[in-house]
């Protein structure tokens, strides 16, 4: 029988140097915010005739707007950020580009998010997701009530869950001083739906282990846990491809205002798997024999947890 939990050492070691370089990032130069939390105007901008972004840019540096972040996107347009502009403003900026470019103009999109809003925005995010962890423990400690110590079983999965958010939070921040990528309001949303996704894979192994535990498969616990993510894996693999393959055709074929949420969930999905076969239960394991300290398997011992 293949021995993932004795193996855990190794897969923390894989999680420590995928967090590293994104925890790194993120204390030294933290999420790119979008104008949903910084506050300004976005516009995504059609040029009739070709028009290379170096123009663009440019031409907007010409106008006052230097400091615009611009993107290309997929079909061609391009996305443009500056500071919060009145609308009669950003008709003056469109009349500005076309004359100076010398082409039509649609815009597509557009909308300003105020300062006052922006913060509002950002306060009501983190406190969404603190109260979305704060609930799930409580509750997966309550559906874990007649297991020894069903407190744990919640704490380690929220500690399983911030590995999750942590991995999507670092892969953006090092796209946000590499590539200039953003966070918005959509970020945001694909965090919560990656919350509630890696949760529901890692109930499913915690359900199984306390199936088995409740069974008596083994007076070991260690081997309990081995056994219920091997019976799970194949549940697990199989839910994340068929996910997997609609976001990757969302991500390849949808529009550029989705991109980025897509790009959450494309993480997520992937980390919340590995965490739920890998890490998840170990975590669970590493609590019950209290080896924080020495991490390498020990020789099987009798578990009297059970």
């Amino acid at each position: 029988m293949m021995d993932i939990v004795g193996k855990r050492l190794w897969f923390f070691l894989i999680s420590a140097v995928i967090l590293i370089p994104g925890l790194i990032s993120l204390a030294i130069f933290r999420l790119e915010p979008g104008v949903d939390f910084s506050s300004g105007t976005a516009m995504t901008l059609r040029f009739a005739t070709e028009i290379d972004q170096s123009q663009l840019r440019g031409k907007m540096a010409s106008l006052g707007y230097g400091e615009a972040m611009i993107q290309r996107t997929g079909e061609g347009d391009f996305l443009v950020r500056v500071k919060a502009i009145s609308p009669e403003t950003r008709e003056e900026l469109v009349n500005g580009l076309k004359a100076g470019l010398n082409t039509e103009i649609t815009v597509r999109d557009s909308y300003t998010v105020s300062p006052v809003i922006a913060t509002k925005i950002g306060r009501d995010a983190a406190i969404a997701v603190a109260v979305a962890s704060v609930l799930m423990m409580l509750y997966i400690a309550w559906a874990f009530r007649r297991m020894p110590r069903p407190f744990r079983w919640g704490a380690v999965a929220v500690i399983a869950l911030a590995h999750d958010v942590l991995v999507v939070m670092g892969v953006f921040s090092i796209l946000g001083w590499s590539a200039g990528v953003q966070i918005d309001a959509m970020f945001i949303t694909g965090m919560l739906a990656v919350v509630g996704y890696s949760v529901n894979n890692i109930v499913v192994v915690f359900d199984r282990i306390r199936e088995n535990v409740s069974k008596g498969i083994s007076r070991d616990f260690e081997d309990t846990v081995n056994s219920s993510i091997l019976e799970t894996m194949g549940r697990c693999i199989n839910t994340s491809l068929t996910t997997l393959f609609v976001i990757l055709a969302m991500f390849l074929l949808g529009g550029v205002t989705i991109r980025y949420f897509i790009l959450v969930l494309l993480i997520g999905v992937v980390a919340g798997t590995y965490n739920s076969i890998c890490l998840a239960g170990q975590l669970l394991v590493v609590w019950d024999k209290r080896d924080w300290g020495r991490l390498f398997p020990q020789k099987k011992q009798i578990e009297t947890s059970t």
